[in-house]
């Protein structure tokens, strides 16, 4: 099965250049269908690149702080000289809305490779 999911500049080219490898998500519904071995499609939403990974692992976490404890910072998108602190993902997501669901990370390798 394909997903499409859209993705911040960041964390697009961090995935494209394969250091990123864990995309971390609400599993709410739309991404709680999701199974190892199906594609995501995900566009970039500043450049409108796309890029197509498979799901190779999927983690499910009470929440980013169980799910930072669980994968080194450098996989979930963070440069080596960066803090990884998961207060960041409230950014992107509410606490109710990580109470409510739970969350995801979703391991990738990248499929079309050739630039």
């Amino acid at each position: 099965m394909t997903h499409y999911m859209n993705l911040w500049d960041d964390s697009f080219r961090a995935i494209n250049e394969g250091w990123k490898t864990v995309e971390m998500r609400l599993n709410d519904e739309k991404r709680s269908v999701i199974n190892v071995g199906d594609v995501i499609d995900f566009t970039n939403t500043t450049t409108q690149e796309k890029m197509s990974c498979k799901v190779t692992n999927i983690y499910k976490y009470s929440n980013f702080v169980e799910l930072y404890e669980n994968h080194d910072k450098v996989s979930i998108g963070y440069r080596e000289h960066e803090s990884a602190n998961p207060d960041d993902m409230l950014m992107y997501y509410t606490k109710e809305q990580i109470e409510r669901y739970g969350v995801m990370g979703i391991e990738l390798d990248r499929l079309n490779k050739e630039r």
